[in-house]
């Protein structure tokens, strides 16, 4: 039987610990952040012939490091790299939750993002186009109501096919002005000379462009030896070439 990781993301309110809630049950543990004064919680389930831990990554509107919950969220997604993480989205609230999405989407393509609050919209007489989205976005996306346990099978589905490889992402590219595509652009071979292959250079690229020094300390610590000399001139070679 194998095992997955599954993150969960999403803003404050949109339902994401009262769904982590539903699948964990009494399977889950609470702590810190390493470092960090924030609570993560950890849990685990079942779905068919796959178990996954599921952790619950402090609910934030963003991934830049504008607190320390973004911070632990942000670095989560991109140093841990789980199989699958999960958007819960607020689905009253769509315009305002997808802006979570696409910056999760930026890093990674292994995603699936869930739709919560479906009863509620369908009450307010707001329809969701699920397949339209997912087209969009080029991953799967999904309805539910965590309070009521509606769409729970076809959500667990959609996990498992992310995280199997069943589905092969297309995650949505979002193309900036010329000059900020420029310096991603420039930037990207000397982040993958730095750090390898393994993180998403190019977002990382563009949080350097926008001198995200948080971003970078986290980068430093994980990295084997005890600094970056190159990422400092990324960050400065950044800079000038997006003014």
């Amino acid at each position: 039987m194998s095992q997955y990781t599954v993150a969960f993301a999403g803003n404050p309110n949109t339902g994401k610990s009262t769904l982590f809630n539903l699948l964990t049950g009494m399977r889950q543990h609470t702590g810190n952040w390493a470092g960090k004064t924030v609570v993560t919680a950890e849990g685990g389930f079942s779905h068919k012939n796959h178990t996954y831990l599921a952790v619950d990554l402090p609910g934030t509107y963003s991934l830049y490091s504008n607190s320390a919950d973004e911070e632990a969220a942000r670095d989560y997604i991109i140093f841990e790299q789980p199989d699958v993480t999960l958007v819960v989205l607020d689905a009253t609230s769509l315009e305002r939750n997808l802006n979570l999405a696409l910056q999760v989407l930026e890093i990674t393509g292994r995603a699936v993002v869930c739709i919560n609050l479906i009863d509620e919209a369908r009450r307010l007489g707001i329809d969701i186009n699920l397949k339209r989205i997912s087209k969009r976005l080029g991953v799967p996306v999904t309805a539910i109501s965590a309070r009521n346990k509606i769409g729970i099978e076809a959500l667990l589905d959609q996990i498992e096919r992310v995280a199997t490889g069943a589905f092969k992402a297309e995650p949505l590219k979002i193309t900036y002005s010329s000059d900020i595509e420029q310096g991603i652009a420039e930037l990207i071979p000397m982040v993958e000379q730095t750090i390898g292959s393994r993180y998403p250079a190019r977002w990382i690229a563009l949080r350097l462009l926008d001198g995200d020094h948080s971003l970078l300390t986290s980068l430093k610590a994980r990295m084997s030896r005890k600094d970056i000399p190159v990422s400092e001139e990324v960050v400065g070679h950044g800079i000038t070439a997006c003014h």
